[in-house]
């Protein structure tokens, strides 16, 4: 069984901003790692969004 590390990295979820605005349905989201002792903040990275089919802004969502 794997051990849960205490550690400074865990994983967040980012979530496309425009695509919420644009009323399409279906969602763009990424799963990545951050550390919580370097970036206390929400993270917000610019991904690709396959549905909108360009570069959009990704916020970290709970």
């Amino acid at each position: 069984m794997a051990k849960k590390s205490k550690g400074a990295r865990i994983q967040v979820i980012l979530e496309c901003t425009e695509h919420k605005e644009s009323g399409q349905p279906g969602t763009s989201r990424y799963y990545t790692y951050k550390n919580r002792k370097n970036t206390p903040d929400r993270l917000e990275l610019k991904k690709f969004n396959p549905i909108l089919k360009k570069v959009t802004v990704h916020k970290e969502i709970k």
